[in-house]
């Protein structure tokens, strides 16, 4: 079965809070493997966003970028991306909408309906642990993903975007 959903998540294990992303896209892995009605699906992880990342998205009909937050409300914030030129001096460290444009250059058509599920967290000094509120807010973000992925088309994610 072709894979028609990217669910890619970036963060830094080593760095706390940051963890959550790889940490969601992990236990999403787990349970992926023991349901297997989720074939459909290919979860990627990363320490940041690169160009490279655009290549990713092709053959897609749904992304989901997942990433940790200091400033999304608890216990995440799920929102519709659009592509944007990144301001930023290097292609080494983009943001989702950035990605997104990336595609839309290469490709010269828009890229597929993109979405970011931002996971609340506090603590993103390195070598901290995963702090027990951000614990507390992954759970929350994975039973969302549930329900997600139970109506996996643009329409139905449409009506869970936090205003």
């Amino acid at each position: 079965m072709t894979q028609t959903i990217l669910m890619l998540a970036v963060g830094n294990p080593s760095r706390g809070d940051d963890a959550l992303g790889p940490l969601f896209l992990e236990r999403l892995a787990a349970e992926q493997e023991q349901r297997g009605d989720w074939g459909n699906i290919e979860l990627l992880t990363d320490f940041q966003l690169q160009i490279e990342h655009a290549v990713d998205l092709e053959g897609r009909t749904l992304a989901l970028f997942v990433d940790a937050s200091i400033s999304c409300p608890a216990p995440y914030q799920f929102t519709q991306l659009q592509p944007a030129r990144d301001t930023s001096y290097t292609s080494h460290a983009l943001s989702p909408p950035a990605v997104l444009h990336v595609y839309q250059q290469i490709n010269h058509t828009p890229p597929p309906p993109a979405f970011q599920l931002a996971i609340r967290g506090e603590r993103f000094a390195l070598g901290e642990p995963l702090s027990v509120t951000a614990e507390t807010h992954l759970a929350a973000a994975i039973e969302f993903a549930r329900r997600l992925l139970a109506r996996p088309d643009v329409e139905a994610w449409m009506d869970w975007v936090t205003l």
